[in-house]
């Protein structure tokens, strides 16, 4: 499943003169799915059920 919008990422890379490889999206999203993992576990270890910023 895709997190991040691949088309805004081009977007915001073109702007900065640059290109993005086809997976690059895909790698993204893998990232963000890993943060928001741990950020949901530090939410339940502090008895929270709401995933906040400072969570991350």
């Amino acid at each position: 499943m895709s997190y991040v919008v691949a088309s805004k990422v081009k977007e915001l890379l073109k702007k900065a003169g640059m290109m993005s490889s086809g997976d690059l999206a895909e790698a993204a999203s893998s990232m963000l799915e890993g943060a928001l993992k741990k950020a949901v576990e530090r939410a339940k270890e502090n008895g929270r059920k709401t995933v906040r910023p400072c969570d991350l």
